[in-house]
């Protein structure tokens, strides 16, 4: 039988003022998919060097359509992106806009996450379809997604990973100069290993993955640069073969169909006194320290469209966003490492870093 209680009355103001951040949300949306356009066809590159321009000098000045570029601009004016000149007809991005959206930003160019948004949406009904038959997405639904993920990463590596992260772990700088075996676990395209053994010659490098068309880019790029000490293995992250001195996994963990088994032969993989460097996502496992958290909605949104719904359609532990340090620090510990010190590193926001030992 319908239910006989009585529903609390509404708040009138209450209720306009959600309405109104719903709103937000959707003319939220709406930018990031076109941010995500200014930044794949390097419109806000090519304004950041313009002086105030028309819709015609920019489209010229990028190589694009003007059609497009004009009402793209549209939406980047109305937005609060970029300024207008209803007088000239020009437009212009403000520096201050520039150093969170332009590649010359670096670690602080925000426009470069927002194709993930545009991924989401590319999967959004193989989605829901898992919410009403449940197992999830496959890897392969994903195309893009190590390409977004490798120029993403990329801007962290190539600004903090040999002076930054690397230098969390004491003496490992050193160590590294003067030659120690090292493994990248699910190393995608290869750039982690690929800046390591630019940057210590001496060492040893290999990364490992299941997608053949990550380890066939990460061979390209150390053919490319004549690297002769990083190697590229087609394989599981629980089928890990020899000892290492050193092995690394960033933000790939909580993605895995079988996570804690690949950290207990990480576990066992490194040598004595070997160290396990895992980047991972900054957020807790207990749900109500996420609220307020900077990204708390992107790292659910990514979740649900990417994280757990890939590590599910293999029939996994669909981690999610219920990986949080809490979880990460009792895995560790079930794995068999004695030892784990957290760290957070300027210039990446989203991840927190581990440093594992089994001594």
């Amino acid at each position: 039988m319908p239910s006989t209680e009585t529903q609390p009355a509404t708040d009138p103001a209450k209720q306009e003022a959600f309405a109104g951040e719903v709103v937000d949300v959707l003319n939220k949306g709406a930018l990031a998919l076109l941010t995500s356009v200014g930044h794949q066809t390097g419109l806000f590159d090519t304004l950041a060097g313009l002086a105030p321009s028309t819709s015609d000098e920019i489209a010229k000045a990028a190589g694009l359509d003007e059609r497009y570029v004009r009402e793209w601009l549209g939406g980047m004016v109305v937005g609060g992106f970029v300024e207008y000149d209803p007088g000239g007809r020009t437009y212009r991005l403000p520096p201050e806009h520039a150093a969170s959206l332009t590649r010359a930003a670096g670690t602080d160019n925000l426009a470069g996450l927002m194709p993930y948004i545009a991924l989401m949406g590319e999967v959004e009904q193989q989605v829901v379809r898992s919410f009403r038959e449940g197992g999830g997405v496959p890897y392969s639904a994903y195309p893009r997604f190590q390409a977004l993920q490798a120029e993403e990463t990329a801007r962290v590596y190539d600004q903090a990973l040999v002076d930054v992260i690397i230098p969390l772990v004491p003496g490992l700088t050193d160590r590294l100069r003067s030659g120690i075996d090292a493994l990248d676990v699910g190393t995608g395209e290869g750039h982690a290993p690929v800046v390591l053994a630019q940057a210590y010659p001496v060492s040893r490098f290999s990364g490992i993955d299941r997608s053949e068309a990550g380890i066939a880019a990460g061979r390209a790029e150390a053919a490319g640069l004549g690297l002769d000490n990083v190697e590229f293995i087609l394989g599981d992250s629980t089928e890990i073969s020899g000892r290492y001195d050193l092995i690394t996994a960033f933000d790939v963990i909580h993605d895995l169909a079988q996570p804690a088994r690949t950290l207990a032969v990480i576990a066992k993989s490194l040598r004595e006194g070997g160290t396990f460097l895992m980047g991972d996502i900054a957020a807790s496992s207990r749900l109500e320290k996420n609220i307020g958290h900077p990204f708390g909605p992107a790292l659910f949104g990514f979740s649900v469209f990417y994280c757990m719904t890939t590590s599910l359609s293999t029939g996994g532990a669909g981690l999610g966003t219920v990986w949080g340090q809490e979880t990460a620090e009792r895995m560790l510990s079930e794995a068999g490492f004695r030892s784990v010190d957290v760290r957070s590193v300027e210039g990446d926001p989203l991840n927190v870093y581990y440093i594992a030992t089994t001594s």
